[in-house]
């Protein structure tokens, strides 16, 4: 089982292109094994398909993936598109990841649509996505996606590797059935690892596969007190939404090098391999800053030679 970390951009703030560029850069050439662009619609963020086609013209190592799309307010057909365009910018280093949006996302209301059945709608867009990229002609009748017609061209050299999010039964069967892998959002190790299982004991019922080193979570990063400002912010508007309890979560991947490397080795343990860290930063030189460090002091000890 491989262990790999990658980097992504939730909780950065607004820095000079020329600095954003920096940093993509720097991941690029010190080892960082990918990175991932998060998807809020209506929130200060770049789109996330559009920075992931342009760091794939800048990059020829690093893989490249979501954190993650939200699959149910997105059209099935176009995504299919921009998949198949980025796989072939990348040279098939484009690894996306669904997930549904939050029923309290602000993009619901906005568009004036309803989040109810977005997990259906979501297994219907995969499965439609699936046969857009692998299939000459589609045919596909669903309750809530039709299709008939040609695939998408230039279609990918080698199938594109599909993660999905979540930990409610629904997603545990969505990725069983549908998923080549699976991406938690800050989920403690055991919890990490009791989805992680669920998912195993699913593909038993499934007959399908995948792989051991598809298993991933992302976590909020920082070398450093917890108390730090930047820290202290970002857990206050992640509380707003979702119950951390008290104190720095364990899902929070924030201290000291070694404490980090100790929370890491807790997830290897529980069976998840894939790490996407989400830097908290005040601006573009500390974002720099936790970059060098964390592949100076942490990549070397938890990824091995």
């Amino acid at each position: 089982m491989s262990v790999r970390i990658g980097i992504g951009s939730a909780f950065l703030p607004t820095i000079p292109l020329s600095a954003f560029h920096d940093w993509i850069a720097l991941c690029e050439d010190i080892g960082i094994d990918s990175i991932w662009p998060s998807d809020y619609l209506l929130q200060h963020n770049l789109e996330a398909l559009t920075v992931i086609a342009a760091i794939a013209a800048r990059t020829t190592r690093m893989r490249l993936g979501t954190n993650a799309l939200l699959l149910p307010l997105r059209d099935p057909l176009l995504l299919a598109k921009q998949i198949a365009t980025i796989a072939y910018l990348s040279d098939g280093r484009f690894f996306p990841s669904f997930a549904l949006a939050a029923p309290w996302d602000p993009a619901w209301a906005a568009s004036w649509l309803t989040s109810g059945h977005r997990g259906d709608r979501a297994d219907e867009a995969i499965a439609l996505i699936r046969a857009l990229l692998g299939q000459e002609e589609v045919t596909f009748a669903g309750s809530h996606y039709r299709y008939e017609g040609r695939g998408v061209e230039p279609r990918p050299r080698v199938p594109v590797s599909i993660w999905v999010g979540g930990e409610s039964a629904g997603a545990i069967r969505r990725t069983a059935t549908l998923g080549d892998g699976w991406l938690g959002a800050m989920s403690p190790p055991d919890r990490a690892g009791s989805v992680v299982a669920k998912i195993n004991a699913a593909l038993e019922t499934t007959g399908r596969t995948i792989e051991r080193d598809h298993y991933g979570v992302s976590l909020p990063f920082r070398i450093g007190e917890a108390d730090n400002t930047a820290v202290v912010a970002v857990h206050r508007r992640l509380a707003a939404r979702i119950d951390l309890g008290e104190g720095i979560p364990e899902a929070f991947a924030v201290g000291t090098v070694d404490a980090i490397i100790a929370t890491l080795r807790r997830y290897v343990a529980a069976g998840v391999s894939k790490f996407i860290l989400l830097p908290i930063v005040t601006d573009g030189d500390d974002l720099i800053d936790q970059t060098r460090r964390l592949a100076r002091d942490i990549l070397p000890v938890v990824e091995g030679p």
